[in-house]
């Protein structure tokens, strides 16, 4: 296997990681204020990801660098078509970060219910617009002869795109609901499930048409690849799961339904990695996009050295954050007179006054 095919499949891994790890993030952030009908419980949702959230949105981070590294081309091409939709997403990310340390900064209501609504559109818009993005990957840009993008922001608003876009949005919110309810105790988590059951039924309908209008895109006939059978396995599983007691097959279901979808992107998409709508010719690929072969190398070097340390700390981080987080008592609150317990860092909720 030549090299840059090694690290188109690093760029998927990082994609997908992304989405399974932020996705809950995201669907932690739409969600809060609809599980949480009390201040306290708003931010004990939010704590459930307290040690995680930044961490996770690493991985988009890690993805576009490996992409101006390892593609230099395909970066320049696809990152200069999406500037408007970027800087949106950056906005967004911002709003979220923002809204974690300040929301609890000033006892007023006012306050905190804009920086509330500023998480829940924030956490909206990432997921959507990101997705838009990967569809217009296998839909195809306007691309002329020298690799340049020759549309405007409305060309990037593909039907396929805006389609896989809502379907990555409502897993996220699926995904969300599995991760409070194996994260959360009491009427939190009873409202998680409620909502996943809810959200269920939906989730599995937008799979299933991004599933054909995959199909219709890719020319592949009318029989799903198996990448995307198993997604719609996951999508229902989840579904029934938020119904039980086995809130981590829930969760595990939800977040193998994301991770196949972005992963079947780019299998169909492989070995191109932007299609160019203006003609096959001037599409991307790993060969005419890929870095040469000596920066590959010492990538690869690095990616060998560093990456089990990068997934061994994150994987301990979440054996030592795996606790349950709960609202303190009723008499608790009483007692020290507070509404709301702050933020956590360590995904805890605290008493003190």
């Amino acid at each position: 296997m030549q090299l840059h095919t090694i690290w188109f499949i690093i760029i998927v891994v990082f994609w997908v990681g992304f989405f399974l790890l932020e996705g809950f993030d995201f669907g932690v952030g739409m969600l809060h204020r609809f599980v949480g009908k009390t201040e306290t419980e708003r931010r004990v949702a939010i704590n459930t990801i307290g040690p995680w959230w930044d961490g996770n949105e690493v991985w988009l981070i890690v993805a576009g660098a490996a992409l101006f590294a390892a593609f230099p081309q395909w970066y320049a091409t696809w990152f200069s078509a999406l500037y408007l939709a970027l800087l949106i997403v950056l906005v967004a990310l911002f709003a979220r970060g923002v809204s974690f340390e300040y929301r609890g900064k000033h006892e007023s209501e006012r306050w905190r219910t804009g920086w509330s609504w500023a998480l829940t559109i924030g956490s909206l818009l990432i997921p959507l617009l990101v997705g838009v993005a990967l569809g217009d990957l296998l839909q195809g840009l306007p691309i002329n002869q020298q690799h340049e993008f020759t549309g405007n922001f409305f060309d990037l608003l593909t039907g396929y795109g805006l389609m896989t876009g809502v379907t990555l949005l409502v897993l996220c919110l699926l995904h969300g609901a599995t991760f409070l309810a194996l994260r959360t105790s009491g009427e939190i988590r009873d409202r998680a499930r409620a909502f996943g059951r809810v959200i269920g039924p939906v989730a599995i309908i937008v799979n299933l048409a991004w599933v054909v209008w995959t199909l219709v895109v890719i020319g592949g006939g009318t029989v799903p690849q198996p990448t995307q059978i198993f997604g719609m396995i996951a999508v229902i599983a989840a579904w029934a799961l938020a119904s039980t007691d086995r809130d981590g097959w829930a969760f595990a279901s939800s977040g193998f339904a994301i991770a196949a979808v972005v992963g079947q992107i780019f299998i169909a998409l492989y070995p191109n990695v932007m299609v160019s709508s203006t003609n096959s010719a001037f599409n991307l690929t790993v060969n005419n996009a890929a870095s040469g072969h000596y920066a590959l190398v010492v990538m690869t070097i690095v990616a060998v050295l560093l990456m089990p340390v990068v997934l061994a700390y994150q994987g301990w981080s979440f054996h030592v954050f795996r606790r349950r987080v709960s609202a303190p008592s009723s008499s608790e609150t009483e007692t020290v007179g507070a509404p709301a317990p702050p933020l956590d860092p360590a995904g805890g909720t605290s008493t003190s006054g």
